[in-house]
């Protein structure tokens, strides 16, 4: 017997529909129907399992944020350096972020601090985190 391609089963799958006919008999139809089902079932688990490796990935980073933050408020660029000591591949930006979910997460807290002036910048306002100090 001859192998049948995906797209001949599709085309005879919209046929079915179109006409009311089909070339192949439905044990056919169903067959590869089912076998199409339980691909997409497991690339479905598949991606949810390397979902779930990322995710702890990104647990782990934010372990190493967490551990980074002090009982005195500490600037995002100083946060990120000690951070980057533990973890090469950890930027500002995703220090950044998984500083934001600590504060949603009430374990960190945030505020604006100024930076004063020197000779060649400005003063300028940024964000500092702490832990939550708990007395």
């Amino acid at each position: 017997m001859e192998k049948i391609t995906k797209r001949e089963m599709y085309e005879a799958i919209k046929e079915t529909f179109e006409t009311g006919s089909c070339k192949f008999d439905a044990a056919t139809v169903t067959a590869f129907c089912d076998k199409e089902i339980a691909a997409l079932d497991a690339k479905a688990a598949k991606a949810k399992e390397r979902a779930a490796t990322k995710k702890a990935e990104g647990d782990e980073l934010m372990g190493q944020v967490e551990n980074a933050l002090t009982n005195e408020f500490q600037v995002i660029a100083d946060i990120a350096a000690a951070v980057a000591e533990v973890n090469a591949d950890a930027t500002v930006s995703k220090v950044t972020y998984r500083l934001g979910k600590l504060v949603e997460a009430g374990v960190a807290e945030k505020t604006q601090v100024t930076i004063p002036a020197t000779e060649t910048s400005k003063a300028r306002k940024v964000q500092a985190y702490r832990a939550v100090v708990t007395d």
